[in-house]
């Protein structure tokens, strides 16, 4: 093992020491017998303050030794630990573009963008402009953005601060992020990759490369998802590009703002920890993926269900997909996806994700499920009475969203009302809704609420397993808008 900062956290816990500083349970059992009974005495002994010599303080101290160990490994300039999750990681990155450079300059957008980078675009006052990803009208779900649909964004811009995309996506596909970031440079402004799902990326020669070797100049790693590591701990990846000198210092700004002044030592352990287990993992990581190809044989085999990435091929944006990700299409075989989830969840099943029409199997690097027990539980179930959701129909009636009327800072911020969602036309929103099918959010604050938009979400909302997130009123008989002057 080679993780200079769990190692230290492993010798410093192995010290016979009267604790009297915080976390309150002071490693003492009968302080603290519960947590010790649950979580065992290694867990709480590893629970300590940060600063500490030997740990954390002072020049090239483990943990900075861990941070350069994670930079060489995902080819970084720079690499931050993250216990608040790859939302902090979004956060930051929002933040950054925001100083980058004087002025108002939009930012450019995947309008798929996940919940924490919208949160970002509020905090720092950014103005969005976005580009949309593909969407496989057949499924209801949503891909990544085209090179051309980048460079038509950047060429309608008024010189934008940066541009913000999403590979892979939560279904494995994987954007051409190379072209994607000659293209963003070629417009003189950097590419942060929200690569959440690509921790593994790079760490075996069957996987696709990470964004940061292909040119992504910030990179937001959710180490935990499929690296490895404990639940909320993730990375940032700065790469060596032509922006990082103006980068690197906002970036630092943005990380002290947002990352707790206690981070966990075991957060930050877990995350040194997984990166030396991707660096020596390439005999699990194959197992790992033949096990996700044997599911996708298995599965294919049975001629009941398809699967996603089959369909990858049909769509310009995607150029590769992650194989530990196994989508299947249930709707072909007369079953609602989140029918299936639930259904299998009780029988000891639990797979990541579920959209009316699919499941998605999630397999973390050196992961090697029962794919027989997996693939017998779900062809057991019985088809559905009713049809399954139409998502081709869905998705085709994506309706286009309303201008921005205000910046989403100043709307999140405005004082509001609810109102009956039928007096919400026309009105400014403060709350970011997005229909599920196919996810991508339909009304951001500070943009007018359209009639085509409330009835595309009071329809979603009626259907199997549709709901719109974000709403203030789950039922969506009342929306909640900026307070008129």
């Amino acid at each position: 093992m080679v993780a200079p900062y769990a190692e230290a956290l492993a010798r410093y816990a192995q010290v016979d020491r009267a604790r009297v500083y915080v976390p309150g349970h002071a490693a003492n059992r009968s302080a603290a017998p519960e947590l010790a009974a649950f979580f065992g005495m290694d867990t709480l002994t590893r629970d300590v303050p940060p600063l500490l010599p030997g740990l954390d303080k002072g020049h090239n101290n483990p943990l900075d030794q861990a941070h350069e160990l994670a930079a060489v490994a995902w080819g970084a300039r720079r690499t931050w630990f993250l216990t608040n999750g790859a939302s902090q990681g979004n956060r930051i990155s929002a933040l950054a573009l925001a100083s980058f450079r004087a002025g108002d300059a939009p930012v450019i957008t995947q309008r798929s963008a996940h919940s924490s980078f919208i949160d970002g675009i509020i905090l720092a006052g950014l103005d969005p402009k976005f580009v949309l990803p593909s969407i496989d009208t057949r499924l209801g779900i949503n891909h990544g953005v085209s090179v051309i649909a980048l460079e038509n964004a950047l060429d309608r811009a008024d010189g934008p601060k940066g541009v913000y995309l999403i590979s892979p996506s939560y279904f494995g596909a994987v954007a051409d992020i190379g072209a994607l970031s000659r293209v963003a440079h070629e417009h003189g402004v950097p590419l942060i990759v929200d690569a959440a799902w690509g921790a593994h990326f790079g760490f075996h020669d069957g996987l696709p490369e990470n964004p940061v070797r292909l040119g992504a100049d910030l990179v937001i790693s959710s180490t935990h998802k499929l690296g490895g590591s404990l639940t909320q701990s993730a990375m940032l990846h700065l790469s060596d590009g032509p922006y990082a000198d103006e980068l690197e210092p906002l970036v630092e700004r943005a990380f002290t703002l947002t990352q707790s002044t206690s981070a966990s030592s075991l957060l930050l352990a877990s995350l040194d920890l997984a990166r030396d287990t991707l660096e020596k993992g390439r005999v699990q990581i194959a197992a790992s993926i033949a096990a996700a190809d044997r599911m996708r044989a298995a599965i294919r085999g049975r001629r009941r269900f398809g699967i996603v990435s089959d369909t990858f091929e049909d769509f310009a944006d995607i150029i590769d997909a992650d194989p530990l990700r196994v989508s299947i299409n249930v709707a072909q075989g007369g079953l609602h996806g989140h029918t299936v989830r639930d259904t299998l969840e009780n029988a000891g099943i639990s797979f990541e994700i579920a959209t009316d029409s699919c499941v998605v199997a999630v397999l973390g690097a050196g992961v090697v499920p029962d794919v027989e027990r997996i693939v017998s539980a779900l062809h057991d179930l019985e088809p559905e009475t009713e049809s399954p959701l139409g998502a081709e129909k869905v998705a085709r009636a994506l309706p286009a969203p309303g201008p921005l009327a205000m910046l989403p800072r100043t709307a999140f911020l405005a004082s509001s009302e609810v109102v009956p969602i039928a007096e919400a036309a026309g009105r400014v929103s403060t709350d970011s809704l997005a229909a599920y099918p196919p996810g991508i959010p339909n009304v951001l604050p500070g943009e007018l609420i359209t009639k085509d938009v409330i009835q595309f979400l009071q329809r979603i909302a009626a259907t199997p397993g549709g709901y719109v997130r974000g709403a203030v009123d789950p039922s969506l008989k009342t929306l909640r808008v900026v307070l008129r002057a």
